[in-house]
This record gives structure tokens, C-alpha cells and sequence, in this order.
């Protein structure tokens, strides 16, 4: 496990992160929510103590144990399996800060759940996130997240806890004597990237790999984003394209644990930006649920490349905040099915419509779903000039 000092780092880069993520900076009085699971306990008091000494009020919530969620979605009725209490409406509408500790004793504990069940539960609980959505978009709410080692997430990998335990401090930088300075490197080593991707004005993206042949679309007054603080550890930049130019097909070759399900060998064929058709080497009954939960969910939301100069994981790792955040040999990407990010307008998200984004194609869904490859592969970028420009190959931008 992670050493007190390690914790103690780990904290800071946490705060460095939810900071970066917000477009206004904290003041005393500000409300910041940790939400943790138990095995994170430790992690939470150190942020505890430390977002006390920034003069914030700071909410602690602990997450269901796996018992709890089981019973949760087995016993629950209909009412109960859709409540949402108005006090959390109430936190929400006046939280400005949001740090999510994901620590879990368990990764399938629900593959015997109806996928339905689980799905109703998020359509339920998408007005909170859209509470906390339009708060961003003010430039009134920053988030962060993070994975702590649990043996569960170590026997999915399979690694010993030791082992899932170095790649954390690797990937976090937690082996450096100044962790968060390391990431205001990678945070600034970013930005020519971004400004360089973002100066082409492109007409799609062609995307080629053994496995993959997938047109994006990124659509009028986009732009890419990344490396902002809202995950740590996270290395991929990603533009939430126009979901109607998608086309062609997909395959995640990185297996997936999502609600407490387990999917592997997805392969997603598109046609005029939607799902047309669904295989999986395992959960494909899930997997088809999952995309079927609302008329988005079998959109993309999201397009993303991952720099492998920038990322130390080299290990699947069972947890998708590192997995869409693969280095190794090639790099990744990651696309991923549902709601889109209004972040990657190129402009003041805070004036972002709901009919201006249908009119430009943002997706929206109670879903978001990273499905990731790691494969080796290019992306072309097709210009509307005509000129076509490799952008990413070998694992790495070419900038």
C-alpha cells in the first residue's frame, strides 16, 4: 500500500488537480464534496485535514459497500431504485468542489443484476450530473478523481498488490520529490500540443488500426482539451466530436469492468453516427443494454489519444481511469459512447444551449462509456483545404 507520505503527496496532487479544473479559483466558504470508497479512508483524512487549511466546508461521503450497492439493485422497488433525494439537489446546486476516491473491494459484483435495472438508475440520477455539468460550465465547480490500490483491482489486473501499488505512484508521479511540480511540466509540455491540433481546421479524422477503421467528425466550434486536473492520473487529450459524422468501425481491445459487469472484445460498427451494430467476446447482452439505456447512449460522446511520452502505466490495470490513460508501447485511444463534454466547445461553454448543441452536434445520454485501444495506429487528419496531415502515430502526437 501507499506509504503516509505517498498519501500525503498523493493529497496535494489531488488538490492541484481539482484547482486546475476549475476556471474560478477557491475561497474560503466554498462547499467541497470527497466522496470516497472505504478502502480510501486514509487518503480522505489527508484531504480532509488539507481542504480544511484552504478555509472550505467540506462534505465526506462514503460509498455504498459492495453488500449495499448488491442489495440496492436486487431489493430495491421502483420508487426506491429511482429516488433522489431533494437534499442532494440542494448540495449540488451549491457545490463547488468534487473529489471522487474510487477504491473498490469489487469489480463483478453485479453480473447478476439486470443491466435495465442499472441503467434506470443513471437516467435517474442525470439531473445531478447536469446540475453539476452547468456549475462547471459557470466556471463555479471543479472535480478530480483518483484510484487507490485495492487487492480486488490487483487480482483483476493480475498483479500482486505490490506490484498494482508502483504503477499508482509511477503513473501519479508519486516517486518524484515534487509530484505536483511534475505535473505543471506535463500540464505546460500539453498545451503546444492542444494549440497545434487545434490550429488545423480539419474536415474528419481517419483512424486505422488492425482492428479499427473509424471516420470522427469534429464538427464546427470544437476544440481539444486535456491534462486539466479532472483526473489524475490522466494523459489523453479528447474532443467531444459531432456525433452525425461518425463512421465506420470500432473495437476495444482493452477489457472493461462497468457496473460490476465484466466486457471484453467489444466491436462497434457505425453508420450516420449511430451503433448499427454490437459484437462483444464476453457481456455483449450487457453491452447491447448499456448502448439501448436512451437515444444517445448509442452515440459517440467523446474521441480521445493518449500520448505514451507523457504516460508511465504499462499495465492493464482494471480500472478505466487508467486504462484510457495507457502509455506502453503505442499509446491508446479511446472513444467513447454517450454524453459528449460541452469543455470541448470552442468557446464560453456558460452560453452553450441546449439547442445549440443538437444544432452542433454535442451528444447527450445518462451514459458515458470509454472503450479503449491500445493498438498500434494512425490518425490522419483530413483537412478541408484538402491537405491530409498524420497527427498521431507510434503511440505519439507528431507535433
Amino acid at each position: 500500500m501507499l506509504t503516509k507520505k505517498q498519501m500525503d503527496m498523493y493529497a496535494d496532487v489531488l488538490l492541484w488537480g481539482l484547482r486546475k479544473a476549475r476556471t474560478d479559483t477557491f475561497k474560503k466558504g466554498d462547499v467541497v464534496m470527497v466522496q470516497f470508497d472505504l478502502p480510501a479512508v486514509e487518503l480522505a483524512e489527508f484531504l480532509h485535514g488539507k481542504l480544511l487549511d484552504m478555509g472550505v466546508h467540506v462534505v465526506m461521503r462514503l460509498g455504498k459497500t459492495t453488500i449495499m450497492e448488491h442489495d440496492f439493485y436486487e431489493k430495491s422497488d421502483e420508487k426506491q431504485l429511482v429516488f433522489r433525494g431533494s437534499w442532494d439537489e440542494e448540495l449540488f446546486k451549491n457545490l463547488n468542489g468534487r473529489i471522487f476516491l474510487h477504491g473498490p473491494t469489487s469489480l463483478t459484483h453485479l453480473a447478476d443484476i439486470d443491466p435495465l435495472r442499472i441503467g434506470k438508475v443513471a437516467v435517474a440520477m442525470k439531473p445531478l450530473r447536469d446540475i453539476m455539468r452547468k456549475r462547471e460550465e459557470r466556471g463555479e465547480l471543479g472535480w478530480t478523481l483518483c484510484t487507490v490500490p485495492t487487492e480486488e483491482l490487483a487480482r483483476q489486473a493480475k498483479m500482486t498488490l505490490e506490484q498494482y501499488t508502483e504503477q499508482i505512484i509511477k503513473a501519479c508521479y508519486l516517486d518524484q520529490a515534487d509530484p505536483v511540480k511534475a505535473w505543471e511540466t506535463v500540464y505546460n509540455d500539453a498545451l503546444d500540443i492542444k494549440k497545434w491540433m487545434n490550429d488545423m481546421d480539419v474536415q474528419y479524422y481517419h483512424v486505422v488500426s488492425d482492428n479499427i477503421d473509424l471516420k470522427i467528425t469534429p464538427g464546427d466550434q470544437r476544440k481539444w482539451i486535456g491534462i486539466s486536473g479532472h483526473n489524475i492520473p490522466s494523459f489523453e487529450l479528447f474532443i467531444s466530436p459531432d456525433w452525425r459524422g461518425t463512421e465506420g468501425t470500432y473495437y476495444a481491445n482493452q477489457p472493461s469492468f462497468r457496473s460490476g459487469n465484466y466486457v471484453e472484445g467489444v466491436n462497434l460498427t457505425f453508420h450516420e453516427g449511430v451503433v448499427t451494430k454490437i459484437t462483444a467476446e464476453k457481456g455483449e447482452s450487457f453491452t447491447e443494454k448499456q448502448l439501448n439505456m436512451d437515444e444517445g447512449a448509442s452515440r459517440v460522446g467523446e474521441f480521445s489519444l493518449t500520448d505514451k511520452r507523457f504516460s508511465k502505466i504499462d499495465r492493464f490495470m482494471a480500472s478505466t481511469l487508467y486504462d484510457e490513460n495507457f502509455g506502453g508501447n503505442s499509446g491508446n485511444c479511446h472513444l467513447a459512447v454517450g454524453a459528449s463534454y460541452s469543455d470541448t466547445y470552442d468557446g464560453d461553454p456558460a452560453t452553450l444551449t441546449e439547442e445549440a448543441k443538437k444544432r452542433l452536434g454535442f451528444n447527450d445520454s445518462a451514459l458515458h462509456w470509454d472503450l479503449v485501444n491500445t493498438e498500434s495506429k494512425t490518425v490522419t487528419a483530413h483537412l478541408k483545404s484538402g491537405k491530409n496531415i498524420v497527427v498521431y502515430e507510434d503511440g505519439m502526437f507528431k507535433h
